[in-house]
């Protein structure tokens, strides 16, 4: 049985939006855990499309973040991104025929998530912080919602 995952003090990078956004895919994580757990083959469908939409619009605030920053290796950490983003993907398309996916999506997730803050969104933490005020970020976050609301 695998535990739940806990937010901790050491998953963040100190940009609170960020972090908030970070939890949300924590709490994305134990939902997929629970339906495992439950084998609620239905839930875990819901959660792998919520997680994958969610994933998605993280990912491209923090590509937008990075690019008002002129972060140095935003290219890289996109890249990084786009790999996941595919593995997600092709997670869901097994999952959609028939496959039992959960195990193996919350072992890649808990390995990757990890790395991904604690190393990789690390990188851009300072380069974020000096250029960016929390209203721009805000701003940021407001017109990626304004869009993909549209």
């Amino acid at each position: 049985m695998v535990k739940a995952l806990k937010w901790t003090a050491d998953l963040s990078i100190g940009i609170d939006i960020i972090d908030g956004q970070h939890q949300r895919i924590v709490t994305y994580i134990n939902q997929l855990n629970e339906a495992r757990q439950t084998h609620d083959k239905k839930l875990v469908g819901k959660v792998l499309e919520g997680l994958s939409d969610y994933t998605l619009s993280h990912f491209s605030f923090e590509e937008d973040v990075m690019a008002a920053a002129r972060f140095s290796g935003a290219a890289e950490h996109r890249r990084g991104h786009e790999r996941f983003a595919r593995q997600l993907a092709e997670y869901g398309h097994r999952y959609a025929l028939g496959e039992e996916v959960a195990s193996e999506v919350l072992d890649t997730l808990n390995k990757w998530l990890l790395n991904h803050i604690k190393r990789e969104d690390r990188d851009y933490m300072d380069a974020v912080k000096a250029a960016l005020s929390v209203p721009q970020m805000e701003q940021i976050l407001a017109e990626r919602t304004r869009v993909s609301s549209a």
